[in-house]
Formats: C-alpha cells, structure tokens, sequence
C-alpha cells in the first residue's frame, strides 16, 4: 500500500532502522530522521538513490524525483552519476557544495 502524507507524518523512530515503502522502489527510511531512498538496478546492480530528508522532500517531491530516475533509467542512464554531476555544475554555479538537488528537473 502506498504510503500517505498522514503515515509519514505520524510514523516515529524506534530502536531499529524502518523502512516504509511506496511504490515503484521509493520508501522512507526511519533511523533517527526521515530519509527518502530510490532502490532500483542499473548495469545488473542493485543501487540506493538518497532523495533527500522528509519535511526538506515531501512525499510528492519524492515520487517526482523517484519518476525522473525512472526516466534515466528508461534511457540507460544511471541517475546517481547524472545528478553527482549536475550536484557538481549547480555547486560551481552557486559557489555552494550543497546545493538542493530538487529544485532543478533532470533533462
């Protein structure tokens, strides 16, 4: 069942990490904060996708982001090198070595 705004709102950490998940490979890991993660496989592997910390990444933001990986991955491109790359261009650009991630959609 996929998770709602009301369920990630109310779920609480516990001693253990948490995993709720979505759909499509998204789920929210609970292990002190609140973390989006995108599983999927690329090239045969299995691979994380950190999509950012809940309240900073809505539920919405999460499923957009966990869409365009889609779409890369469609295109055999793997999204975690394509957005460490644009993470590199927008710090550059932005004189910041953090910049947010989903604020710009991929191309």
């Amino acid at each position: 069942m996929a998770l709602t705004d009301v369920k990630v709102r109310n779920t609480k950490p516990s001693s253990k990490t948490q995993r709720h998940w979505d759909s499509g490979g998204l789920y929210l890991e609970i292990s002190g904060g609140k973390l989006w993660r995108f599983k999927h496989r690329f090239d045969g592997k299995e691979k994380l996708l950190a999509l950012g910390k809940w309240k900073a990444v809505s539920l919405a933001d999460a499923r957009d982001a966990r869409d365009e990986a889609k779409k890369l991955l469609a295109r055999n491109v793997d999204p975690s090198i394509k957005w460490k790359e644009e993470k590199s261009v927008w710090a550059s650009q932005l004189g910041s070595s953090r910049p947010v991630m989903l604020a710009h959609k991929i191309t």
